[in-house]
């Protein structure tokens, strides 16, 4: 028999559900069950229900400025491709590891014209999403934005291969100057702590590799700061040729990564876009993950991304006529 106050075979009334998404969006699970005195089953049948609810009232839409980052699930190689629509800030989609057959999951979905309407991708150097998105939307060479963030973390690493290989030659010669410094070189410029500034000063004026290679990575950094393409392609030109004869091998080797990628570099002056929201979704994520203190299942997890992250409508109708 249907009532006006539960859904159909639902174990509550409506009004309770409500509430106890309300403790669900503020609470882990755990808490949540207790606060609500029901059983964890219960709770998480409630957020399926909520999420399941939420995608049905889910209106079609086109993600015009999209995401495409990945989330681990679990220890090891276990991954989520994770679409987020960068405008609004919610995930849009969850793919099972980080492959190309995943990304094409989601965008085979779209119908060609939703592809075509489609202005921007923001993603990190993987080649298999590349390759999804290269087959899947229309212009695609125009429209991907290397992610400022992975690019800089990629730099990042060089930095830190030749601080580790000159530290271990320095330390050889009892020198320990570099000991104590390996999140130092990661800072940008402007924010390098106050009470380390003066160190990295001192340590910048000495014939270090390390500070060369530093020096190298801030440079990069500037070329997010032109608002013309010629402006940006002269200014990595520059860059490029400072950076691969430099004589250090793992920065050289990024530079030519770089070249090798420069078109969707420089699309960035286009459309001015980052992975920031995505990267704060990841963050957001995280929180998500560490409360739930490990998921029973990926699909528990996915269901929590949504009912946190997907910007869904969750709510059941209070009331209705019978």
């Amino acid at each position: 028999m249907s009532v006006p106050w539960a859904e159909a075979r639902a174990r509550f009334t409506a009004l309770f559900e409500r509430l106890a998404i309300d403790v669900l969006q503020v609470s882990d699970v755990e808490g949540a069950r207790r606060i609500l005195r029901v059983s964890w089953e219960e709770a998480w049948g409630i957020m399926e229900r909520a999420v399941a609810r939420g995608k049905k009232r889910k209106k079609r839409r086109v993600v015009r400025k999209m995401g495409v980052d990945e989330k681990s699930a679990a220890r090891g190689h276990n991954y989520l491709t994770i679409v987020s629509d960068l405008d609004r800030g919610t995930v849009e989609y969850l793919g099972d590891n980080r492959d190309e057959a995943r990304l094409d999951g989601y965008l085979r979905k779209l119908s060609p014209k939703r592809r075509e309407k489609i202005k921007s991708i923001a993603v990190d150097m993987r080649d298999p999403y590349l390759a999804s998105i290269g087959k899947h939307v229309p212009d695609a060479e125009k429209k991907v934005v290397f992610d400022r963030y992975h690019l800089m973390t990629h730099m990042g690493k060089a930095v830190d291969e030749v601080r580790k290989a000159e530290h271990r030659e320095l330390v050889q010669n009892d020198d320990e100057r570099l000991k104590g410094t390996k999140y130092m070189w990661l800072y940008s410029k402007e924010n390098v702590p106050k009470e380390k500034t003066g160190w990295l000063r001192g340590l910048r004026r000495m014939n270090l590799r390390t500070a060369r290679a530093w020096a190298i990575k801030e440079n990069f950094r500037e070329l997010w700061r032109f608002f013309r393409r010629s402006w940006a392609e002269k200014h990595f030109k520059a860059w490029f040729f400072w950076a691969f004869h430099s004589k250090l091998a793992p920065v050289a080797e990024a530079a030519w990564t770089f070249k090798r990628h420069l078109s969707q570099m420089l699309n960035y002056v286009r459309h001015r876009i980052t992975n920031t929201v995505s990267e704060g979704l990841n963050s957001k994520i995280q929180t998500i993950k560490k409360k739930a203190y490990g998921f029973r299942n990926r699909e528990n997890f996915k269901t929590s991304i949504f009912f946190h992250c997907g910007g869904l409508n969750l709510y059941p109708v209070t009331h209705k006529n019978a």
